[in-house]
């Protein structure tokens, strides 16, 4: 896909890719070249859960190479949701002005990255969905698309949040949307940790758009889906709707254009 920024952009902002890895040494440095060859400047935050096969290491060496790539390295393996928290919590400190989400396996296509930014521009957080307009998805099984699809419509049923691909993991956040929310209190991980993000902002009236991307299966390495996984996620939904007071609609209107402070909930 290509895309056309408008006139206006604003190629100052600090654009921080985070990208947790375990085992993806054959996808990162494609992955690296790819997003340094974008026509938007973006930093590369390897988030490395110390992986056996050397990814960490070879992250480091390019890093060494490019300054625009960034590693920090993680004692254990404990989840994408962890990682992804560490990345958030180091791109706020070193002032990022957009975070992204992305796979390390290529199932997200980084070409997309300038539509999330022009995006971004009128939205605290935007989602790439891979059901917005119809499915766009390569290499999956009919099972594994069925329980996505129902995933979405009971995360829509059960807390009202009006989004079509709620577990989708490529997201750009704003740097307010991610200050709005206390990261410490985050717990979750895999599809979960997807839906929490996304109803945190969501409840406090965040402005959260949606744009069509293609997703692919991995083609190297192992996919992290599990039992646990789905069963978090399912268990997820009623404690956030519980959070909500059991509202199914935001406590606060999205009436704040980004950038402006958020009155308290």
């Amino acid at each position: 896909m290509v895309t056309y920024l408008s006139p206006g952009f604003d190629y100052m902002m600090k654009n921080l890719v985070v990208v947790p890895t375990y085992n993806e040494r054959e996808n990162l440095p494609p992955l690296a070249q790819r997003l340094l060859a974008l026509p938007v400047p973006v930093d590369l935050l390897v988030v490395d859960d110390n992986s056996p096969d050397g990814t960490g290491k070879l992250a480091d060496d390019l890093a060494a190479k490019h300054p625009a790539i960034h590693v920090l390295h993680r004692q254990e393996k404990s989840g994408l949701g962890r990682a992804y928290i560490a990345g958030f919590k180091w791109a706020l400190e070193h002032g990022y002005d957009y975070v992204f989400e992305l796979d390390g396996d290529f199932s997200h296509n980084p070409d997309d990255i300038p539509m999330f930014l022009e995006a971004a521009r009128n939205a605290d957080l935007v989602l790439g969905s891979r059901y917005l307009n119809g499915i766009r998805i390569i290499n999956w099984p009919l099972s594994r698309l069925m329980l996505s699809k129902s995933a979405a419509k009971y995360v829509q049923i059960i807390t009202g949040m009006p989004i079509t691909d709620p577990t989708g993991g490529y997201k750009c956040f704003g740097r307010r949307a991610l200050e709005a929310i206390n990261l410490d209190q985050i717990d979750s991980n895999g599809y979960s940790f997807q839906i929490e993000m996304t109803h945190r902002l969501w409840r406090q009236g965040m402005r959260i758009v949606e744009v069509p991307i293609v997703f692919t299966e991995r083609v190297q390495g192992h996919s992290k889906m599990s039992g646990h996984i789905i069963s978090e996620a399912l268990m997820m939904v009623w404690r956030l709707w519980f959070q909500n007071k059991m509202r199914r609609r935001p406590a606060l209107l999205p009436a704040n254009p980004p950038g402006a402070p958020m009155p308290k909930p």
